[in-house]
């Protein structure tokens, strides 16, 4: 049996704690932004982009000789541009709408990311058992009690959409919105009610079929018989199904939608991707943290391997959905397609090519070799890079559309981290510590105590 340790519980609360003051913070400071403060931000954006057109012109004359006089003509109507950008209320009330939106938005990619890290753990474990894996039964009760997380973080993460259908926040602005024909060609899907309930099939679902499939798992330890294994079997399969039809909704629902006009048929399989990249390196993460501290004496270096095989698979897989869905777009240059990707070009630069390098690179030179995914230090460092890599991801999938050139990570993004790491952290060794480490009465287990991998040592 695992014992919750009193260090990881201390770390977990003070994780906790530091993330709701930090999330308070941010909350209060960004309900004390006013019309002021989103004009000051305007004339800052207008004042840089005025300094950079007349670098550009000045670079211009001293190549290629510019006339003098067409500078000052241009310079003139530059001005008379930033004079009327400065009397429209609209676009300062947009602003300060983002200002208002960031706290939100904060809290939303945190909370977002550990709940599909949590689902994916699920989905992973689902897979597992669908495909009667016998290498990774040794692993199923630190899968088990990590998934249990989709219980607080999707209550809080209903409670979120909820808010937002109140209008507590404009982080959806298709709820806002009037006489635009493309939305009310999608109100068919894009109204509250419907958003809600979805939402709520979606959360139920997962929490439900996840609670049957543990039970079963847990009450075949004690049978004679496997009679529970093969109950909780057809429910793994009803889970997969399930999943495999409510990801691509709750992608198009929760995320695509904040960016209404815009439209992918790549994007769920590349929210899919993303997740299952995430979930698998939590898993070998906390799998290592175990063994070291003496728990998980029947894992082994070939079980380790498999992990780190799962990590570079779906590495490779991301980054070819990230280059298919960018490339297309790119090459179609269709407007109403591009304007996703030029936001994020213009805006967020270097985030946006500085986790395709994290996400690809580092697991693509480094995993590729047999013996690193067997090697506890480098296994650690490049899943610590690619979860933040991926963080990143879906920082950039959800910034741009609510927070747009107001964006900066500073303490409501930490605290919202952190607050969601600790809870993750609390709920799951919790968990662990109610149940034996070794889900002893399945089927395959032997297989999986004697499994190794046929070109490692033994």
């Amino acid at each position: 049996m695992y014992q919750f340790s009193g260090r990881i519980k201390i770390v977990a609360i003070a994780l906790i704690i530091l993330g709701i003051i930090g999330m308070a913070y941010g909350f209060i400071s960004g309900k004390s932004k006013t019309i002021e403060d989103a004009q000051e931000q305007i004339e800052h954006r207008e004042a840089k982009e005025a300094h950079q057109l007349e670098n550009a012109s000045f670079s211009k004359h001293t190549i290629i000789g510019t006339n003098i006089k067409q500078q000052d003509v241009h310079k003139e109507e530059t001005k008379g541009h930033q004079e009327e950008a400065h009397a429209d209320e609209r676009h300062a009330e947009h602003v300060l709408h983002q200002l208002h939106n960031r706290p939100w938005a904060a809290l939303f990619v945190a909370m977002f990311f550990l709940f599909m890290i949590s689902l994916g753990i699920l989905v992973f474990y689902a897979m597992q058992i669908g495909a009667s894996a016998g290498w990774s039964i040794v692993l199923f009760r630190v899968m088990e009690a990590f998934s249990a997380n989709i219980v607080p973080i999707g209550i809080l993460l209903f409670l979120f959409l909820l808010a937002s259908a109140f209008d507590l926040n404009h982080l959806y602005v298709w709820m806002h919105a009037e006489n635009d024909p493309i939305l009310e060609g999608k109100s068919f899907w894009l109204n509250i009610p419907a958003w809600l309930i979805r939402a709520a099939i979606y959360i139920g679902g997962y929490i439900l079929l996840r609670y049957i499939i543990r039970k079963k798992s847990l009450k075949q330890d004690e049978a004679k018989d496997y009679t529970a294994h093969k109950k909780g079997f057809t429910y793994t399969i009803i889970f997969i199904a399930f999943f495999m039809l409510t990801e691509s909704g709750l992608a198009w629902d929760w995320v695509m939608s904040l960016d209404p006009h815009w439209f992918s048929s790549l994007f769920a399989w590349y929210i899919f991707a993303s997740t299952m990249v995430s979930a698998i390196t939590v898993l070998a993460l906390l799998t290592m943290y175990l063994k070291r501290k003496g728990y998980l004496e029947f894992v082994n270096s070939s079980h380790l391997h498999d992990l780190g095989k799962y990590m570079f698979g779906f590495s490779i897989f991301w980054a070819y959905l990230w280059f298919a869905q960018y490339m297309l777009i790119w090459y179609a240059n269709m407007p109403e397609e591009t304007v996703y990707f030029a936001q994020r070009y213009e805006q967020y630069n270097y985030l946006f090519f500085g986790m395709v390098l994290l996400n690809l690179f580092f697991p693509l030179i480094i995993l590729m070799d047999i013996d690193a995914k067997k090697n506890y230090w480098i296994v650690t460092i490049i899943g610590l890079i690619l979860l933040v890599g991926h963080y990143v991801d879906f920082f950039v999938m959800i910034m741009p559309a609510t927070v747009g050139e107001s964006w900066t990570f500073g303490i409501p993004e930490l605290g919202a981290l952190l607050f969601f790491i600790g809870l993750f952290l609390f709920v799951g060794f919790r968990a662990l510590s109610r149940q034996p480490l070794l889900a002893k009465g399945n089927p395959y287990m032997k297989e999986s105590l004697d499994y190794h991998y046929y070109t490692l040592e033994h």
